[in-house]
């Protein structure tokens, strides 16, 4: 049986697939503060969201709506999402 995910193994893990889908340097998980607005502050593009979308997608087994999108602004945002819909937490 799986385990359920906590808040900051998701925070961590979405942070992980940004950094690598968008190949950021100099930044870990645990340094990347969750809460920046990744479209403002981070300069995340509609493309970049959309990849890193599927990627979620296939890591938690999870269906993200396009419309949902506009509503991912923050690592914080992304888990929290990501939580409600993982299968395990369900």
């Amino acid at each position: 049986m799986q385990q359920e995910l906590t808040l900051q193994e998701v925070v961590e893990g979405v942070a992980q697939i940004i950094i690598d889908e968008l190949k950021l340097e100099d930044v870990t998980p645990q340094t990347f503060d969750p809460d920046l607005d990744l479209v403002d502050e981070v300069g995340v593009d509609s493309m970049d969201l959309a990849t890193v979308a599927l990627v979620l997608q296939d890591e938690y087994g999870i269906a993200i709506d396009e419309d949902d999108y506009p509503k991912l602004k923050t690592i914080h945002l992304i888990a929290e999402y990501v939580l409600q819909r993982a299968p395990v937490n369900n």
